[in-house]
């Protein structure tokens, strides 16, 4: 959508993203290294926007009337060849309806992954594990992996992974922004010091089903116990060095290096690498964007356009491109080329100006190629490594 369009096609495309496609921007030069590249991200929280009523996930949104970060045709523009699609769950009681509200949340947003990628079946392939992946892209076709983030929809069984697994999911994040059943958050107080009972019994399933653990958002003591009980390496799937920017969501480079030495690897994040301006009403809208696809198209484009103006005029993150190339920098020099992967948390609050969605990633390429750095080390950390863990983990089961 351009700034010419009619005000009746422009009230519609603010956010609901109706039929009216945006018309493709002039392309930005890609290195043909980016282009040649498989390229996977491990976060990508974009199925909170599939649900939405005349959103297609196969049409070019425009940035500046829209809020969702990526699209089919974006990820053209960004050669971004796929990734891990998201089931996120927001943290409620730990109550059986707590539980069970959980469990119909995860399991229909898990159905909606499936049904839109299936409309989109001749551009975007299900994959389930790093064979898939690579046939996938030998077959010009983009990559769409399933994860979960946070554990809390299992409920008080760790008997629910099995059949998560069996609708796809390879990744699994033990908790999110508040404790739960399993384990500490590691932006809440200790409640288990670290994993709980259950949480145990999650780390020797996940093991035994061969899917990969993700420590994002854990507590510092459960990534200890993670990487004292389990038989895989872990993956972090958007994380941070809390020496780059001090907050207990981010890791220290201490246990980065044991996770490298583990085998396992960290996705290097757009979040926390700056102040975070949420203001009691920006959290309110950021809180709402989960619920979205419940939205009417006013109620969405009221969202969309309150959004925008607040980041306009002040950005969520103090973060500039220098910023995060400097993190992702001192993380490969703390973990090694071999333990670095990247998850950039677009829908879920991830993204800066100068890195505002996924047609920005050839930049992260330029950039690193321009220092020295080599096609094979460019393959690890935008592919390799990933892929690595994920052969692990089945290899583990095994």
């Amino acid at each position: 959508m351009n700034k010419n369009m009619t005000s009746v096609a422009l009230a519609c495309a603010l956010l609901a993203g109706c039929a009216t496609p945006a018309p493709a921007p002039t392309p930005n030069p890609v290195d043909p290294t980016h282009r040649k590249l498989l390229t996977l991200d491990a976060h990508l929280d974009t199925p909170v926007h599939f649900g939405r009523a005349g959103w297609d996930f196969g049409v070019r949104h425009d940035p500046t009337t829209e809020i969702a970060q990526l699209d089919l045709p974006r990820m053209a523009d960004g050669s971004l060849d796929g990734g891990f699609f998201v089931i996120y769950t927001e943290q409620g009681p730990l109550t059986a309806d707590g539980f069970a509200a959980a469990r119909r949340h995860a399991l229909a947003r898990s159905a909606l992954i499936d049904t839109t990628l299936a409309r989109h079946a001749d551009r975007i392939g299900v994959a389930t594990s790093a064979h898939d992946a690579r046939r996938l892209d030998a077959a010009g076709k983009l990559v769409a992996f399933k994860s979960i983030e946070n554990s809390y929809p299992l409920g008080e069984s760790v008997t629910a992974l099995a059949q998560f697994q069996g609708q796809g999911v390879r990744l699994v994040g033990v908790v999110h922004s508040l404790n739960n059943q399993f384990a500490d958050s590691s932006t809440d107080m200790p409640r288990w010091n670290g994993l709980s009972p259950l949480g145990r019994d999650w780390v020797a399933e996940m093991n035994r089903l061969g899917m990969m653990i993700d420590a994002s958002h854990a507590s510092d003591a459960v990534v200890d116990q993670l990487l004292d009980l389990s038989r895989a390496p872990l993956l972090l799937s958007h994380t941070s060095s809390r020496t780059s920017f001090d907050h207990p969501r981010n890791l220290d480079d201490a246990r980065i290096r044991r996770i490298a030495a583990a085998g396992g690897a960290v996705c290097a994040s757009t979040i926390y690498l700056g102040d975070m301006r949420m203001s009691p009403r920006r959290g309110e809208l950021f809180d709402q964007i989960d619920h979205i696809g419940a939205m009417t198209p006013a109620q969405q484009t009221a969202l969309g356009k309150e959004w925008l103006a607040l980041e306009a005029a002040t950005p969520m993150w103090s973060t500039s491109f220098d910023q995060y190339m400097a993190s992702l920098k001192h993380l490969i020099d703390v973990a090694g080329i071999d333990h670095v992967c990247m998850g950039a948390d677009f829908d879920g609050g991830g993204g800066f100006p100068g890195l505002a969605d996924v047609s920005l990633l050839p930049r992260i390429t330029a950039r690193l190629k321009g220092g020295g750095m080599s096609d094979e080390d460019l393959g690890k950390l935008w592919s390799g490594n990933l892929l690595r863990v994920l052969d692990a983990a089945a290899k583990a089961a095994q």
